[in-house]
């Protein structure tokens, strides 16, 4: 029993020591890429605190989520909080699988470069609008009679862009649309393309369907903020993604790149099995047999010359 498990530790060690070889080698080609993306996530969370020092507390809006779905109260907010950290947590596992298990479908370092483009573009899109028109939050902190419904007049840029915890959970005005929708959609349906289990797939959405009511039930959003990231999140993920290169798929064997196939790559790759003899046809790997010193294919009617009595 020992023994076993001797060797398979062992196996997973040798498997995590070559997933981590090949990432670095991609992360070494793609690091300006994720570093990109980790920036603007910064910059998207100045222009959310940036909003706030704007935001105005007001009169709750009309709103037919608010008046179909009962409201939660503070003391259950953190119900819509905690899906959305299931939700992130569970793609950052999985993205990470490719170190631990035996079969693998994806490269970490690609799909997250991938992940990052989605979230830019629609971060883009979701700070032009929120700075566009400010409305009164929703929220409980949001509302008049609220210390947090305002901030104050900075007193320094470091207060500006330092942004903490606390700021990002208390923060008002980056209403249109939900930045917790743009996030567990773009997870949602990158897990959709790349997965490879449908039972779970199926799941993710339904968890989606069910933070979106919970967001507005917790009066976080209103009901528009959560139907305009339905639409333009998906809309700009389907565009996007066809404009990127695919991915290579691992869990046929076959994917011997680590990165999308370039016209250089693949010229390199035809002259290799030129030099081995054969075209990548997969006429090509017939098996052959040596007749009278030529070599033939097997299948083929060979009609072989004899010599008899000396004729």
């Amino acid at each position: 029993m020992s023994f076993y498990i001797r060797r398979e530790a062992s196996k997973s060690w040798k498997r995590f020591c070559a997933e981590t070889t090949t990432e670095l080698n991609l992360l070494a080609e793609n690091w300006k890429y994720i570093l990109g993306g980790l920036i603007c996530q910064y910059i998207h969370g100045l222009a959310a605190r940036g909003i706030h020092y704007f935001h105005r507390p007001g009169p709750t809006l009309q709103d037919a989520g608010f008046f179909l779905l009962p409201e939660l109260g503070q003391e259950r907010a953190y119900i819509s909080e905690t899906v959305f950290t299931f939700i992130f947590v569970s793609f950052v596992l999985w993205t990470f699988h490719p170190f631990i298990l035996k079969s693998k479908k994806i490269y970490t370092v690609l799909i997250w470069c991938r992940a990052l483009a989605f979230l830019v573009a629609c971060q883009i899109l979701r700070v032009i609008t929120f700075y566009s028109t400010q409305l009164p939050g929703p929220n409980y902190h949001c509302r008049e009679g609220s210390k947090l419904a305002t901030l104050p007049r900075p007193e320094s840029i470091l207060e500006v862009l330092l942004i903490v915890p606390r700021g990002m959970l208390y923060g008002c005005g980056d209403l249109i649309f939900s930045s917790h929708m743009i996030f567990s959609l773009v997870f949602v349906r990158t897990y959709h393309k790349y997965g490879t289990r449908t039972f779970v797939k199926q799941c993710a959405w339904l968890t989606v369907v069910i933070q979106s009511l919970l967001i507005v039930a917790s009066r976080k959003h209103y009901t528009v903020d959560v139907v305009v990231a339905w639409y333009t999140v998906n809309l700009v993920v389907f565009f996007l993604d066809k404009k990127l290169p695919e991915l290579p798929d691992r869990s046929n064997g076959s994917a011997t790149l680590f990165l999308p196939i370039t016209k250089d790559n693949k010229t390199k790759e035809e002259n290799h099995k030129l030099i081995n003899g054969n075209s990548g046809d997969s006429a090509d790997w017939r098996p052959r047999t040596q007749i009278n010193g030529k070599i033939m294919e097997e299948g083929n009617v060979v009609h072989v010359e004899a010599v008899i009595n000396g004729v």
